[in-house]
Parts: structure tokens; sequence; C-alpha cells
């Protein structure tokens, strides 16, 4: 048995058994992938696969097993890398970001700006996607974290460690009815057209289930992954803005009007989202207590070593979670 055979069937898996996707994404060939798996299934004297004439089919019971011990494996695999090059030089490497556009457009600017100075051998790349592409990055390997605002629930068996709670902001132009209403209700929202978040990001989840239990369809005339583009649609006169109270700027956003809408939207907690397992070298720590000073690296360790799911709810009993 190889590790690379590992390699092979988990990233067969990984893309819906597409061996074509897989070999591509792996730089290699789609017969040899084929040929080391029909090697390892003979070495174990079982199907990982199931085959329907040249194409495979499904993942046999066994095979789901194997795929996950196999992934534990590859994280170990990573783990002992990454200790190698934090002994060897801790100030350089590489780390990889996945987050939603308003974490990468209002929150962590500063918090980059002091990484790089800090770490100038440290290869920074962020990754901009929504909460199920964010999942799918830190699920696959393909970025050290993430940080997006969603339920534990869509992360499946990721860590969800929170980093700080905000209140959706109710946006609107100066002289638009809503602009006088110093506490303005769910039913006075509904009466105009919406502009939002995509679904998929958990704000937007909330605010459906809002309208929905106070018997409110609202009319979403535009939904975004970009709070900007939510913010340009509201000057134009489009609709109502929902936005993230993060992306309120008082200074660039002047000539529009921000509405307090704690009473009728619930609040969100904005998380870092881990493999659990994972081993985090110094300057992943560093950034991470940075963007959240109360996640101090004592407590991340523990957590993310345990190798157990900690949700928003869970981790509450343990810190407190600021406000934005």
């Amino acid at each position: 048995m190889k590790l690379q055979q590992l390699r092979y069937i988990s990233e067969v898996a990984r893309h819906g058994l597409n061996i074509s996707v897989a070999a591509e994404n792996l730089y290699t060939s789609q017969p040899g992938i084929s040929k080391q798996i029909r090697q390892l299934e003979d070495e174990l004297g079982l199907r990982i696969f199931e085959r329907r004439g040249k194409h495979l089919s499904e993942i046999t019971p066994a095979g789901h097993r194997i795929l996950e011990i196999a992934s534990k494996i590859l994280e170990e695999v990573e783990n002992i890398k990454s200790v190698s090059k934090d002994f060897n030089d801790s100030n350089a490497g590489t780390l990889s970001i996945a987050t939603t556009h308003t974490q990468a457009r209002y929150i962590l600017p500063s918090i980059v700006e002091k990484f790089v100075e800090r770490y100038p051998k440290v290869s920074l790349r962020i990754h901009q996607g929504t909460p199920p592409q964010i999942a799918e990055l830190v699920s696959s390997r393909s970025v050290d974290f993430g940080i997006a605002t969603e339920d534990a629930g869509l992360f499946g068996d990721l860590l969800s460690l929170p980093c700080f709670r905000w209140n959706p902001l109710v946006v609107v132009p100066h002289g638009h009815p809503l602009s006088k209403v110093s506490s303005p209700t769910l039913h006075d929202v509904a009466r105009y057209p919406i502009i939002t978040y995509l679904l998929g990001f958990n704000s937007r989840s909330k605010l459906d289930t809002a309208f929905s239990d106070n018997g409110l369809k609202p009319n979403v005339v535009l939904d975004a992954v970009d709070t900007d583009v939510i913010k340009t649609y509201v000057r134009l006169g489009f609709g109502v803005g929902i936005i993230a109270s993060p992306a309120f700027s008082p200074s660039e956003d002047g000539d529009l009007v921000a509405l307090e809408s704690v009473e009728i939207f619930p609040g969100a907690i904005t998380e870092i989202i881990l493999r659990p397992g994972t081993f985090l070298r110094g300057y992943m720590h560093d950034f991470i207590e940075e963007f959240a000073p109360h996640l101090r690296r004592d407590l991340v360790s523990d957590l993310v070593l345990n190798d157990g799911q900690v949700t928003s709810d869970s981790f509450l009993t343990a810190t407190d979670i600021p406000s934005y």
C-alpha cells in the first residue's frame, strides 16, 4: 500500500468518482489512477468502488470506511510536513485562507497588513467565495482554514470557532420613507423591494425565516455575494438593503442611512472553519489571534486536536464572544 494510492482514491471520491477530473487535479493520467486503484483493491482483497462498465458507479460500504481512514492518514502526513517546516523555519511558508466578500473587503485588510509586515517570508493567499464553497475548500485541504458566517451544520465534520457577533443593518438612501423611522418593524421593511445576500449565506437564511415566521413574503429583487453590489443598487433606489453591520462604513457610506434591526432580525456569528486534527503552524495561530484575540493558541490547539466537532453554541460556554 502506498500513500499515493490513498491520495488517488480520496481525490476520486471527492470529485464524484470522476477519474478524469481527479487525474487533472493530481497532474497525472487517468489510466495511471485506474491502475493504482485496481492494485490497491487487489492488495486489500475487496472493492473500494463499484463499477458500471469502465466507469466507477458508487463507493462500497468497505470503501467508505477505507476512505475515512485514508483521509485521517493523509491529514497526519500533512501535519508531519507542517511540524518539520515549523521547526526548520517558523517564519517561512504559506497560508491559504478562504473567506467571504464581507470579511475580505471590510475586516481582513488591517489584519493582512500587520501579518505580511510581521511575516514577509510567508506567502499569503486569500480565496473569496460563498460559505458552501469555503466549506469545500477547507474539507479538500485546498486552504488552511476558512472565515465565514454560517451555521456549523453546513460544515459537516469541520470545526467552527466563533470570532465575533454582528447584526444585520437595514440601509436606505437619505430621503427614503424608512430613513425617518427610528426602529423599523419587519412589516415596515416588507413593504419595499429588498436587496440582500444570496441564498446559501446564513444571514440570508435567517432573514427568510424571520419573514416567514411573521407570515410575510419578502420581495427580494436582487441577491448578491458582494455587499458593495447591494449598496450600489440601494443608492440607485432599486430597493431596501439588508447587509452585515461590519460592511457599513459611516465615512464611505455617508449617502446612506443605516437602521438598527436587532429587534426584527436575528444576529449572526462569524467563525473560523478548520479541519479536525490539523496542525497549525505558529504564524497561522498568530493570524487567527489577531483576527479574534480570544482564540488563544493553547485554546485553539486543544480544540483542533480534540478531533471532535466544536460549534458556536458549545463554544459560548468556554469564552465570551465579542460583538463587532
